[in-house]
């Protein structure tokens, strides 16, 4: 049998790689940025650490502006802050996205308030299905009466998600109606600002007027949260303009945290699997290069060969000529010598026209009508929205 050496060989990149994995919740002190927005939570909760009502508070933002983050940070260190004045907060995260109906968001507040409260309610079962949301509703104001209970918060995120509002509602009115003792207040998480909108006028006036807006990080909090994050790495490993360089294109391109965090971990992956020594900023061109077609891969999973044949025309045209606008005829042209060379009897042009519209309409391409010169008419040309060296890439990863 030949020598493979250690197969789980890791090599000397990661200290930690946890610390740069997107589902990381750090500790408190590890966010950065934040520190207006952590504030206005914390004053939201600041009652129901001394053992009073937590406010209900409304978060806006794009995606990977920590919204989340800080939403999850600030509750779990409130409940740390009352169990030492000597109250039993609890809290609940639910990702709305993941349990978008009222029942699954209902079910997953009561199963994580469970796991919340573990060791100090007795343990039941909570069936995934075959019960209403009000039944589930009801298993949760029973563990906070069994908990004793004094202040309990659910974070909603992406609660635009939700298929409706009875769940904001019963958290809104249980103390109310007397289903419970404990203090209840909410922390909605929305990427879109006009979500308040859509809420029923009774679930909308039982809301406080605390609303938050997080905006995309700026590259010197970029830099701030990665340098935080750079004990994930051996000490040493990091050339000294991997972070600022990764902070610079994710400002650039997005102002998204979660994909810089993203991008950095990428590039010690792919030193790693070079058994380099060092992450460099060539790493880091490697690693935004490999996002990129991730994405791709993701915009086109699920489409026929057929699409892939009229993709890949289109990123060996741009690549042969110094043009990125091609006419439909281009297009189907090349689209048909590739079919010929992997044995597949070519669409008819007019279906290939209907699949480059749609590819338009999806966000992988571009494709509008433009007038010729003289005695030519208008005709329609398409372009891809991405490098050829991405697409080619991604169409032969797939």
């Amino acid at each position: 049998m030949a020598n493979r050496g250690d197969i789980f060989e890791t090599g000397e990149i990661f200290r930690d790689r946890q610390l740069v994995r997107v589902g990381h919740v750090p500790d408190l002190d590890r966010v950065v940025g934040r520190d207006d927005e952590i504030d206005a939570i914390g004053s939201a909760l600041a009652p129901a650490v001394r053992g009073g009502p937590p406010e209900t508070t409304i978060i806006y933002g794009k995606t990977g502006t920590g919204k989340s983050l800080v939403a999850r940070c600030v509750t779990r260190e409130a409940k740390h802050r009352s169990a030492e004045n000597g109250h039993i907060f609890a809290y609940a995260y639910v990702d709305c996205s993941d349990y978008g109906t009222e029942t699954q968001a209902s079910r997953q507040m009561a199963r994580e308030l469970q796991t919340g409260l573990d060791g100090t309610v007795e343990e039941r079962s909570i069936p995934r299905k075959g019960i209403s949301a009000a039944d589930y509703r009801d298993i949760t104001w029973e563990l906070l009466a069994e908990g004793d209970v004094q202040s309990f918060v659910v974070v909603l995120d992406e609660v635009d998600k939700l298929d409706g509002d009875d769940l904001l509602r019963s958290l809104s009115r249980a103390r109310e109606s007397g289903k419970v003792e404990a203090l209840i207040g909410a922390i909605c998480i929305s990427n879109k600002i006009e979500y308040r909108d859509r809420l029923s006028e009774r679930v909308d006036s039982s809301l406080q007027d605390n609303e938050l807006v997080f905006d995309p990080y700026d590259a010197t909090q970029l830099e701030a949260i990665l340098s935080r994050r750079r004990d994930a790495f051996v000490d040493d490993v990091l050339d000294d303009g991997v972070i600022p360089k990764t902070a610079a294109l994710a400002a650039r391109e997005h102002g998204d945290a979660r994909k810089a965090i993203d991008m950095l971990y990428e590039a010690g992956r792919l030193a790693e699997k070079e058994r380099a020594n060092r992450v460099t900023e060539t790493h880091v061109d490697a690693a935004v290069e490999r996002a990129e077609i991730n994405r791709f891969q993701k915009l086109i999973s699920g489409q026929t060969p057929h699409v892939k044949h009229i993709l890949r025309a289109l990123a060996l045209l741009t690549e042969q000529t110094d043009r990125r606008n091609f006419r439909t005829a281009e297009v189907y042209d090349a689209y048909q010598r590739i079919a010929d060379q992997v044995d597949a009897n070519p669409l008819s042009y007019d279906r290939v026209q209907r699949l480059l519209r749609e590819q338009a309409f999806l966000g992988v391409t571009e494709s509008e009508h433009t007038g010729g010169g003289h005695g030519e008419g208008s005709y329609r040309v398409h372009r891809l929205l991405r490098s050829p060296e991405v697409v080619t890439k991604g169409l032969d990863d797939h």
